[in-house]
């Protein structure tokens, strides 16, 4: 990459700016997804990220969608459509032209059989977007000189381009090196997992349905769909909530078919006391109230993502006690002990980067020992409330072993814990049919 191309987006952007561009338009949502992808290049998640525009504007539901694939495949493409403005580009463009010409570049060189768009409507649609926004409309004429030049040499562009590791796996160095180093074996495997798009998997409500029962349903719905676990279910086209039969009504929620591996291996009993530490937003929680009648408190230190917890526990006519409160910290406890904790504790979230793939290019390289530092304070402090003969399981979701298998091991050393059977490190894709996200799962007793 040339050193004009090297430096670090800080932009002022005007995202607050209200275009004239027709909302059903292609432009409208590449422009909209464009200033997503610009604001996760200062540090803001994807998600909100677009919430933020979608609060600004009266932006339809379809759009929306339109603007979130966008946004989402660029992330997924990054490290390649950087790599090719690096060449097109006389000088680093400044940062909603660099994301513009990213999503456009994500769509043209798509990985589906079947391109999203034509090639040409996207050339056309995205000259249009970057006239229409005051931060991109001098650079309009580039934007077209740029795509059009793309489509006359593609191939020699991409094969330069994809001599770039960042480029031919779309994730950052350090990142890829980090895989390696700990999956020697596998690190292409899930490397090219993370960027694929996740499935729809589903998880019934033992209390309202059965296996046999849904499957039936959703066959009568016209959807197909097969078992991947005792409550996983996995639709083969994904679909919006709004869509899945039973869903408002509780007696089904998105869950991931690895996640739904936590509240089973607890083995909670009906009367038991239950702490969800690091609980929103709230699918474990659910999930161990629909196994067994528990006492069961849902912690979180943020009170907007508790609030989801709630949400859920409504939706599915469910209760627990939730409390605003840091893991890391004993002032909320009232001292008596839980027969099981779940901690489920913070990470670098490698192993959901399908799911979330501006993680990758949001995470620094010390953010592993800074997260596995915090994590293992929540742990010790978690341990103390564990009552005599209970179990605590300790879940990322992430692929680094500092995080995971180094944690559990230092910490059944610390506290001489008792190590107990569970699966360890799960990776991403997983074995045929299953296809989860990659968590780690270690379970631990308390000596009586």
């Amino acid at each position: 990459m040339r050193a004009s191309h090297a430096r670090e987006f800080k932009p002022a952007l005007q995202t607050s700016f209200q275009t004239s561009l027709k909302g059903d338009s292609l432009a409208y949502s590449l422009l909209g997804a464009a200033q997503a992808v610009a604001l996760v290049r200062t540090g803001t998640n994807l998600p909100q990220a677009l919430a933020q525009l979608w609060a600004r504007s009266e932006t339809s539901p379809q759009a929306r969608g339109a603007m979130q694939d966008i946004a989402y495949r660029c992330m997924r493409q990054l490290g390649q459509s950087e790599a090719l403005i690096a060449q097109l580009a006389p000088k680093a463009p400044d940062a909603l032209v660099a994301a513009l010409l990213a999503c456009a570049l994500a769509l043209m060189t798509a990985p589906d059989a079947v391109a999203p768009y034509e090639e040409f409507t996207v050339v056309n649609q995205t000259v249009t977007a970057a006239e229409a926004h005051p931060d991109t409309a001098r650079a309009k004429a580039m934007v077209n000189a740029v795509l059009r030049r793309f489509q006359r040499e593609r191939a020699a562009l991409l094969e330069t381009a994809l001599l770039q590791p960042v480029a031919q796996w779309n994730y950052p160095q350090w990142w890829i090196d980090a895989a390696r180093t700990a999956w020697p074996r596998d690190w292409q495997a899930i490397l090219q997992a993370g960027n694929g798009a996740p499935p729809l998997t589903l998880r019934i409500n033992a209390r309202k349905t059965s296996m046999e029962q849904y499957l039936q349903r959703l066959q009568q719905a016209g959807m197909a769909a097969s078992a991947i676990g005792p409550y996983a279910v996995r639709l083969e086209k994904p679909v919006g909530v709004h869509l899945i039969p039973g869903f408002a009504e509780g007696v089904v929620s998105v869950q991931d078919a690895g996640a739904q591996l936590a509240a089973p291996l607890l083995d909670v009993q009906d009367g038991m006391r239950v702490l969800d530490a690091c609980a929103a937003p709230g699918g474990k929680t659910c999930h161990i109230l629909e196994l067994a009648d528990a006492q069961v408190t849902a912690l979180d230190a943020d009170p907007k993502r508790l609030a989801r917890v709630g949400e859920n526990l409504e939706r599915l006519q469910l209760q627990a006690t939730l409390r605003t409160a840091d893991a890391q910290s004993a002032a909320w406890w009232d001292g008596q002990q839980f027969d099981r904790i779940l901690a489920d504790v913070p990470c670098t979230a490698s192993g959901i980067v399908r799911r979330h793939p501006d993680i990758r290019w949001l995470r620094r390289k010390g953010d592993t020992l800074q997260l596995a530092t915090l994590s293992a304070k929540i742990l010790d402090n978690l341990w103390q409330m564990l009552a005599p003969g209970g179990k605590l399981l300790f879940v990322t979701c992430s692929l680094w072993p500092q995080e995971s298998e180094a944690q559990a091991a230092a910490f059944a050393v610390r506290h001489q814990a008792v190590r107990l059977d569970a699966p360890g490190q799960l990776l991403p894709g997983g074995v045929a049919g299953q296809d989860q996200d990659g968590l780690f799962y270690a379970l631990f007793q308390k000596n009586a």
